[in-house]
């Protein structure tokens, strides 16, 4: 795990400047704290922070062929490097290291731009070609390692994460307004854009290449498989075989040579993570663990349980609120953009607890996604399926006046009843879409101040890939998220965990168990009501039964209980304080009935709420050039005197 950086100047005859070069390399130096390096060749400048995993004394970077006409700046890990390397041996190439990067050089000397699809691992790199004057950018093939890049009229600018490419902007960036719908409707931005003005990330299972001769392409070597294929055996056949691709899926990651552990949430995935990893390494298996002093947002008694069924060395770190709050605008300066999921925070705080301990962990990503482990698949699957025969007898005119009657039930049954069908209009838009958005098409017509925002459709990219590629419903879903949510999960894992200089690993990603995974039949995943069926079979005897049948809690923040109560000076301060008002974003009386609403406990607004807190926020930092360091301490005083 490294962060990398570059430049590249569209004009031959100029050349990269290499203090700014540094000062992109120097803004991600959390990424690589064991090394650093430059390579500069005239109009092309390459930077890389290294954290020392595999070949711990060999690896430095960049790093070059036999004749160094090639160099390469890597960050991620190769699983198969030592399978390819005999055999790229045999076609005459010299190894100087053990390292998994040269087994990238070389394979880009035998494959060129097709080489990703050679390469099993997380990765995202960029070779510089002399001898044909071509540079090559490449990411994974579910994007687990991130890769932004800017292109204007005279330079490319690459980097792992956006704080290396405003290093070298002469100026602070803007926001791009017209990502606002879909960011209020999902939390984040999807596809290739993000929420600043120009900044674009590389889309995972890419390349984006440039030459001297042809200029600007990108190729997708990837993508989900999206077709379903009949499985011939039984249920339980099918459970045996899954067991043996997650066994082989865990060994594959456990490539390391440095320390390594597991993030034990107390959950399915983590808790099935740390039973196939004990099994696979020599010494006890260090596990570790964060929660709150909620109770109900406090799942350490679960990860506490499964470490002793399983044997492993364990630790935990429990989290105030206000140690939850304090850390946020760093965070956010990590993340690069607003923080999505509050589960971020506690994410860094234990990465910070295992990098005493490990320089390695692996994590339960992937799961929900492959496995159908989310509320809203079922949810949708049922309400589709019952929804149609409520649609086709109740007309369209009447079905208002069914939702005018739900209104007025009490608030928690008010609250289920509108998950259902009997409160949507028929499809995806409505049943899925809208009916999961964190701030839905309808509420976003009272809130965005500029009307021409209100005609970017925040679902117009989901409606068209949901809509595509064959399988049911709940398979067209799942590709969906494994797109999109997933990504954002990513980015969450790699910013926090590299915040804190170590390196997660996410098995449940590894290439071939996906691409088999994905094509199975969903009725293999969800069986009647209940989520993750085939995995759970296949791990039965390696996970408590407690832990095996418990409700999934998806690692709960009570940020919207805070926010009602001790912590109402931040909605104050970042939501509806003059500052957020001034920047003209949002109609102010639409953003006061909501807090209003919240604060009285009439609805429930925390997740927008805290979107609003942290686009304001990320707003201080990145566009007003306020640093982190006492950002927060007005709000935080408050709240304690509270």
């Amino acid at each position: 795990m490294c962060g990398i950086a570059g430049i590249l100047t569209l004009d031959p005859d100029d050349r990269v400047d290499i203090l700014r070069l540094r000062r992109m390399r120097d803004s991600i130096a959390h990424r690589g704290p064991d090394g650093a390096g430059l390579f500069l060749d005239g109009p092309v400048g390459l930077a890389h922070r290294r954290l020392a995993i595999v070949d711990v004394a060999g690896g430095q970077q960049p790093m070059s062929n036999e004749d160094g006409t090639i160099q390469i700046v890597f960050n991620g890990e190769i699983y198969n490097h030592r399978d390819l390397r005999p055999g790229l041996e045999d076609l005459g190439h010299f190894y100087r290291t053990r390292s998994d990067t040269e087994t990238i050089v070389h394979a880009y000397e035998e494959h060129g731009d097709r080489t990703p699809e050679h390469l099993h691992g997380m990765f995202a790199f960029a070779i510089w070609d002399s001898s044909l004057e071509t540079l090559m950018l490449s990411r994974d093939r579910l994007g687990i390692k991130p890769l932004y890049y800017m292109i204007t009229d005279h330079e490319l600018l690459f980097g792992s994460e956006i704080k290396a490419i405003l290093a070298a902007l002469p100026s602070a960036p803007a926001l791009d307004q017209s990502q606002l719908p879909e960011f209020l409707a999902n939390g984040f931005v999807s596809g290739s854009s993000t929420l600043f003005t120009g900044i674009k990330r590389l889309l995972p299972g890419h390349t984006l290449t440039w030459s001297r001769k042809e200029g600007f392409r990108t190729r997708q070597y990837w993508r989900v498989a999206t077709k379903t294929t009949a499985v011939a055996h039984t249920f339980a056949d099918a459970a045996e075989e899954l067991r043996e691709q997650l066994f082989a899926a865990v060994r594959r990651h456990l490539m390391s040579d440095v320390p390594l552990g597991v993030f034990l949430s107390g959950g399915i995935d983590s808790t099935a993570l740390s039973a196939l990893a004990s099994r696979l390494v020599p010494d006890r298996l260090k596990t570790f663990a964060v929660g709150f002093g909620d109770k109900d947002a406090n799942e350490l008694e679960y990860a506490r349980q499964a470490a002793a069924w399983i044997g492993t060395e364990h630790r935990d770190v429990v989290l105030s609120p206000q140690e939850f709050f304090s850390a946020l605008p760093r965070l956010i300066w990590h993340e690069d953009e607003p923080i999505a999921f509050p589960s971020s925070v506690p994410l860094n705080a234990v990465s910070q607890l295992a990098s005493d301990h490990v320089k390695v962990v692996l994590t339960g990503e992937g799961a929900d996604e492959l496995f159908l482990g989310y509320n809203r698949y079922r949810v949708t699957h049922w309400n589709m399926n019952l929804g149609r025969a409520y649609w086709s007898v109740v007309p369209g005119a009447v079905r208002p006046a069914v939702r005018q009657l739900l209104s007025l039930l009490p608030s928690r049954a008010s609250r289920i009843v509108n998950r259902t069908f009997l409160a949507c209009e028929p499809g995806l838009r409505h049943v899925y879409l809208d009916n999961f958005a964190v701030v839905g098409a309808d509420r976003q017509r009272g809130l965005l101040k500029n009307p021409a925002l209100l005609a970017n459709d925040p679902y117009a990219g989901a409606l068209d890939d949901l809509q595509s590629g064959d399988g049911d419903l709940l398979n067209r879903m799942s590709r969906h998220d494994l797109r999109t949510y997933l990504h954002e999960l990513l980015m969450k894992q790699d910013q926090m965990s590299m915040a804190a200089s170590i390196e997660s690993r996410v098995p449940f990603l590894d290439d071939t168990l996906v691409d088999s995974v994905a094509a199975m039949p969903s009725d293999l995943k969800l069986r009647g009501w209940q989520t993750k069926a085939l995995l759970r079979e296949a791990i039965r005897d390696l996970v408590p039964p407690a832990i095996l049948s418990r409700k999934k809690m998806g690692f709960p923040v009570p940020v919207g209980r805070w926010l009602a109560n001790q912590f109402r000076p931040m909605v104050d301060e970042f939501v509806t304080g003059a500052r957020a008002r001034q920047r003209g974003l949002f109609h102010m009386p639409a953003v006061q009935q909501m807090v209003a609403e919240h604060f009285s406990g009439t609805a429930r607004h925390g997740d927008r709420l805290w979107l609003l807190i942290n686009l304001e926020i990320w707003q201080r930092i990145f566009t007003d050039g306020e640093t982190t360091d006492h950002l927060m301490d007005r709000s935080l005083l408050a709240a304690k005197a509270a």
